[in-house]
């Protein structure tokens, strides 16, 4: 017997999705804290030296990725289960989507700027 999945899409993808992002964001913030413990932050050149760091944009722009896709999984999922109306669900995935975008070029952009 087939069975007909709908709603938000549950399944391994996206449950796996929002735990290796999930991670890979606690990583990050791990490595910031022990950054700024180390003293990377004590001046602002400090910082941007740190931050100039090919390996350390690198990761900040997987963050900022990482993120934006958590985020947009758990939103979708939200929208899905809670918005009964098709035309205004795809309107909040649409403003949600254009939202998240915007937020990792602009994230993007103050990276490669320092």
């Amino acid at each position: 017997m087939n069975r007909l999945v709908v709603g938000a899409h549950y399944g391994l993808k996206d449950w796996l999705a929002q735990r290796i992002t999930g991670v890979i964001m606690a990583v990050y913030t791990l490595l910031m804290f022990a950054a700024v413990l180390g003293g990377a932050a004590a001046s602002r050149e400090a910082w941007q030296a740190f931050m100039g760091n090919g390996f350390i944009r690198f990761i900040s722009f997987l963050f900022i990725v990482s993120l934006c896709y958590h985020a947009w999984v758990g939103v979708r999922d939200i929208w899905m289960d809670y918005m009964n109306s098709a035309a205004v669900r795809v309107t909040l995935h649409v403003l949600t989507l254009l939202a998240l975008v915007g937020y990792a070029g602009w994230a993007v952009q103050i990276i490669w700027r320092l």
